[in-house]
């Protein structure tokens, strides 16, 4: 199944995921590698024995060639994406990954193929988000909070999804609802959340299916409850209802999306700090980044790139 935008931009991006056992994934890794820099994509593929996740960008042509592979492969005939545009490549080179876990939970046992919670549409979200009823949370980390939030959503303020357990193991208020939405950017997350929140003895749980990013395709601007803008990880930063292109820029140095406001900063250098980062770090730093800086200006007026393919 797909899930289409048509607008503006002559990248197509293919963000997908599946859970599914696959003994043999490190098998994938070379033909994937090989195919993906054969048609001009670029991206992150993480493979593991639970399955797929990542997220591609390139002409479309390209992105349909190595979809078709994948679906082409009986452990990932049933695979979803969702797709978007990019006015330019959002990344810098393909990369095809061996991982322990497609999205790195830390918790043994948690398999979503077993055991996962209610899919609630983008239609149907507003409605349950707005039950006083349920308690609302976002499972993503503290940067991507930073700049979006579904309103009334508690944020855990984790710096890395394997803080994500332990804060829901200290906060006991949780049980005080009988029920729990959960969200991320693409739906993820939410499986092996929401996996993770019935081993725990919480019996009513949804999330939200296709995550922030199908919410922000479907549901209206004037209709919506999320305030602000999605993080994503790549070259566009932020995207906005519509899936448009978002108006943050990324500090190279910390990895933290930036405002205008905060460009405006005087703590803020291009390459080099931002006001996030400045006070953690030192002179030291700041001059190894400006060097990093200033190599990347060279590179770019000799129109070549400083780092990826």
């Amino acid at each position: 199944m797909t899930d289409s935008l048509t607008h503006t931009g002559p990248f197509l991006i293919a963000a997908l995921y599946h859970f599914v056992s696959v003994p043999r994934f490190a098998s994938l890794q070379a033909p994937l590698q090989a195919l993906c820099e054969e048609n001009g994509v670029k991206g992150t593929l993480l493979l593991a024995h639970e399955g797929i996740n990542g997220t591609i960008a390139g002409p479309d042509a390209g992105i349909h060639a190595v979809l078709a592979f994948l679906s082409a492969q009986p452990e990932f005939a049933r695979l979803e994406h969702k797709e978007s545009r990019a006015s330019k490549m959002p990344f810098l080179r393909m990369k095809v990954k061996l991982k322990k876990e497609i999205v790195t939970m830390g918790v043994e046992d948690i398999d979503p193929n077993k055991v996962v919670g209610t899919y609630v549409a983008p239609k149907d979200w507003n409605a349950l988000i707005s039950d006083p009823d349920t308690i609302v949370i976002d499972t993503r980390n503290d940067y991507e909070t930073a700049i979006g939030i579904f309103r009334g959503a508690l944020d855990p303020k984790t710096k890395t999804f394997r803080e994500f357990p332990d804060w829901v193991r200290r906060n006991t208020g949780l049980h005080n609802k009988p029920k729990v939405a959960m969200y991320c950017t693409g739906g993820i997350r939410c499986e092996k959340a929401t996996a993770f929140m019935k081993a725990e003895g919480f019996d009513e749980v949804y999330h939200l299916k296709g995550g922030i990013l199908k919410y922000l395709e479907e549901v209206p601007q004037e209709e919506s409850l999320w305030e602000g803008a999605c993080f994503v990880f790549d070259e566009r930063v932020s995207v906005e209802h519509g899936l448009k292109e978002g108006e943050h820029r990324l500090c190279h140095a910390c990895r933290n999306p930036i405002t205008s406001e905060e460009i405006a900063s005087p703590l803020y250098e291009e390459g080099v700090s931002c006001s996030h980062c400045y006070h953690t770090r030192t002179e030291e730093d700041r001059l190894r980044y400006r060097q990093r800086q200033h190599q990347i200006a060279l590179a770019k007026k000799r129109g070549q790139r400083h780092i990826g393919s």
